[in-house]
């Protein structure tokens, strides 16, 4: 079995991307609804492939990470964000979402970043584990902060450090 290769998005992978994104959309890690065709393009943009770390297995797309700054202002610029993780079915438990993960850790420090947070959903235990896994600690928690199918989910907020 072959290694992740991680490398930046281009434009040429946006129906590969919008495929995955369709495929793997599940309540467990989404707060949007499941995506319905017309379907829009993966890149737009507010979103375009330079926000993006693509996971290939056998030459083929198996995953992505979306890393961005969390807000625009200046004295946040040392933190970067995961807003974004998804991994193909048939990719799953070879390490991709390990592997971007850790690009993304790589390539905050390369861009000069200092912390690294995400967003996750206090019921997706597989994801919390990954990223306490990875060196991310949960820094807080919205109670509540989502109503998906019918129930009330919290958000938790995970960070870690670059500089350690």
């Amino acid at each position: 079995m072959s290694s992740p290769h991680i490398r930046p998005a281009r434009h040429t992978d946006d129906t590969a991307l919008a495929e995955l994104d369709r495929a793997v959309w599940s309540p467990l890690h989404a707060v949007q609804p499941r995506p319905e065709p017309p379907f829009e393009p993966f890149f737009d943009p507010a979103n375009p492939p330079s926000y993006y770390l693509v996971a290939e297995l056998d030459g083929l797309v198996a995953g992505y990470l979306r890393l961005v700054r969390p807000t625009r202002l200046d004295c946040n610029n040392h933190v970067r964000q995961i807003q974004g993780l998804a991994v193909a079915d048939r990719a799953r438990g070879r390490g991709v979402a390990r592997a971007l993960l850790r690009a993304a850790v790589e390539e905050s420090r390369r861009q000069g970043a200092r912390r690294l947070t995400l967003r996750v959903l206090g019921h997706n235990t597989p994801a919390r584990k990954l990223y306490e896994s990875e060196g991310f600690a949960v820094e807080g928690v919205l109670p509540g902060e989502f109503l998906l199918d019918g129930e009330y989910v919290d958000d938790v907020l995970m960070g870690r450090s670059l500089t350690e």
